[in-house]
């Protein structure tokens, strides 16, 4: 297969008129190599949420050196990704073009300075004709695209689905993956095509992650005429597809918008939790250079980071629902558990809980009427008891108690 990848890629060099030197010739990824990116829920940050078209390598650079500085970094953060309008053109050889006005230096020189941070960088493109945009998409350009790729050092591609000319998506999605296995680059596939096809039913193998949902937005609730919908839909639509989420292939639930538009520190506290339980991508979308304390706080929560990057890589299972009450339950390495419970309601949520009323849906690997688990509050950072004790709690409005059992 590896063969026929090489002879596919300088088939489609030679037909562009583009000849690489032996000595500069790819050695294809192995498709193991490839399936093994992305052993947990890829980290990171992408300009689109907070800034849109208004992206720069000045941006860029500074949203590294903040990642770096701030405790992002340290808390698992790696990805700085450009989304959409980095690009302007393609030259007389095909070759993709930065904007040379916003990217003066170039992507060579702008993934070498996120490197020697210490950081992963990756860019986006589309599918289509043209991106969302309206910028070149990649539709006929994949293998060159790719090279081009990886001469720059990217390593991460978001793809999207724009102006996609009624292409078959999971044809479209297995070409781009094939081009960036055969341009030798370890590159994750952000597969972004809107959960319209039922990328989780195809998706692993092809990409590392797949969105589940339409755009989100900066509110807790809600469902926006051009598409884009709010935290508690992205939770919604991901619940029930937690048979396809494992270890380099995830249920993408959107990027993150804390620290963006008017959530409270509930909603907040209740959006990052779940991206954690529900082992989605972590992609935070706010401005790092200007993130208040209490961003800060949520973003770099380590315990709760320790939830979504666990190596078991189990996504969690809405355990118990009882309308704008919810229990939600993750299994972890080491026979532990994360639980979160989670008020959808207006009002708060006077819970008085007992443990050894219920055995989890993970029986096999939790079993709260054999043995004792202390549990450990993730938010509050302290030991509040043991499920051999009645959980009790006032959880408010729109927020969550999340918990960790361990023996």
């Amino acid at each position: 297969m590896n063969r026929l990848l090489t002879v596919s890629l300088s088939a489609i060099l030679l037909f562009a008129g583009i000849s690489l030197p032996a000595q500069e010739k790819p050695v294809p990824l192995s498709d193991s190599l490839y399936r093994s990116l992305a052993a947990t829920p890829p980290m990171g940050w992408n300009s689109w949420n907070k800034f849109g078209c208004n992206v720069s390598e000045k941006l860029i650079k500074e949203m590294a050196d903040a990642m770096a500085a701030s405790g992002m970094a340290d808390a698992g953060y790696e990805y700085i990704v450009i989304d959409d309008c980095w690009q302007v053109e393609r030259d007389a050889d095909g070759n993709i073009v930065p904007d040379p006005e916003r990217f003066p230096s170039g992507m060579k020189a702008l993934a070498d300075y996120i490197h020697d941070l210490g950081l992963k960088f990756g860019v986006y493109s589309c599918a289509g004709s043209y991106t969302c945009q309206g910028r070149p998409g990649s539709k006929g350009h994949q293998f060159q695209d790719a090279l081009q790729y990886a001469k720059w050092g990217v390593d991460f591609l978001k793809y999207d689905w724009c102006a996609n000319d009624g292409q078959n998506a999971r044809a479209a999605y297995q070409t781009m993956a094939e081009a960036i296995k055969a341009s030798g680059r370890p590159i994750l596939l952000s597969i972004c095509e809107w959960g319209e096809n039922k990328p989780w039913e195809w998706g692993e193998g092809i990409g590392h992650l797949w969105r589940v949902t339409p755009d989100i937005r900066a509110v807790y609730d809600g469902v926006f005429d051009w598409g884009g919908v709010g935290v508690l839909q992205c939770i919604d639509a991901d619940a029930d597809l937690y048979p396809y989420a494992g270890p380099g292939h995830w249920n993408d639930a959107e990027m993150l918008e804390v620290g963006n538009g008017e959530l409270t520190w509930d909603e907040n506290v209740t959006h990052f939790s779940m991206w954690c339980m529900l082992a989605a991508p972590l992609m935070s979308g706010n401005d790092l250079r200007e993130m208040d304390f209490k961003t800060r706080q949520i973003l770099t929560n380590k315990e709760v980071i320790a939830v979504n990057q666990d190596p078991l890589g189990r996504q969690g299972i809405r355990f118990l629902d009882m309308g704008d009450k919810e229990i939600w339950a993750k299994p972890l390495a080491g026979g532990e558990i994360a639980v979160c419970f989670m008020n959808r309601g207006e009002t708060p949520w006077n819970l008085d809980y007992n443990w050894r009323d219920q055995t989890m849906y993970f029986a096999q690997e939790v079993n709260l009427r054999k043995w004792d688990y202390k549990v450990r509050d993730l938010w509050q950072h302290k030991d509040i008891g043991s499920t051999k004790d009645r959980l009790q709690a006032v959880i408010p409005a729109h927020g969550i108690l999340m918990v960790r059992l361990s023996k």
